[in-house]
């Protein structure tokens, strides 16, 4: 049986733990994947949850309290805890929320610079710095370090670029055209431009899916098969 190819687009922001549980799921599907006649082609696009938010950080408990109150918050915090202690995940909701833009923009150039293999690397680091480290993932220091760690540029040339206006553009006009297309939540996982999974699903969703698709090239999962699955537009 011939190999097939699968483009994988996941709408995603840093700062939803949800897209942090996604990618942990994904990630352990494509893994549990590698034996089947299927590849993937993995690319990670921008979404901003939070249009209000700007650089300047401020509590990320107290804009929690503030935006979905208390009994919200603490329902939100719990299931993110509970779903993250599965995935491996050791979520902390203190720290500094502040705007996701430019750790788009850092994702977006390290998909250019050195394709999904980079990309992935970053994202790694970005989502565990903010939702485990309490890292401000708006400051330009941090972000420059994880650039480095990552090896997807040193880090005074992550300063440099992130003190400019490159790729803002393309994340804007993105985020733009997802919300054009009635996307209004992520992470959004678009499986060769036909399919939608929305939410964090479990790898275990992933998988079916993927074995569905590994079975003949113009095989495409079923309703059943894929959450929330509806034809969509890449």
């Amino acid at each position: 049986m011939d190999t097939r190819k699968v483009k994988l687009i996941v709408l995603s922001d840093f700062l939803c733990p949800w897209c942090y549980v996604g990618y942990r799921e994904l990630q352990t599907a494509i893994s549990q994947c590698a034996t089947l006649p299927i590849t993937f082609e993995l690319e990670y696009r921008p979404f901003i949850l939070h249009p209000g938010l700007t650089d300047e950080g401020i509590d990320k408990h107290e804009y929690l309290m503030r935006k979905f109150g208390k009994a919200k918050t603490d329902c939100i915090m719990q299931m993110a805890k509970t779903r993250g202690e599965a995935a491996g995940i050791n979520f902390s909701f203190s720290g500094i929320v502040s705007q996701s833009t430019r750790a788009h923009r850092l994702v977006m150039k390290a998909m250019a610079v050195g394709g999904s293999s980079a990309q992935q690397a970053l994202l790694r680091l970005i989502f565990k710095a903010y939702m485990e480290e309490e890292q401000d993932i708006a400051d330009i220091d941090n972000l420059s370090e994880m650039a480095e760690c990552a090896g997807v540029m040193s880090k005074k040339e992550a300063a440099e670029f992130l003190k400019g206006v490159e790729c803002l553009a393309e994340v804007e006009q993105q985020v733009t055209e997802a919300r054009a297309k009635g996307v209004t939540g992520v992470p959004f996982t678009i499986i060769d431009g036909k399919w939608a999974v929305s939410g964090g699903q479990t790898a275990d969703v992933f998988v079916k899916i993927f074995k569905k698709l590994a079975q003949t090239p113009d095989s495409s999962p079923s309703h059943s098969e894929a959450p929330i699955a509806v034809p969509t537009a890449a």
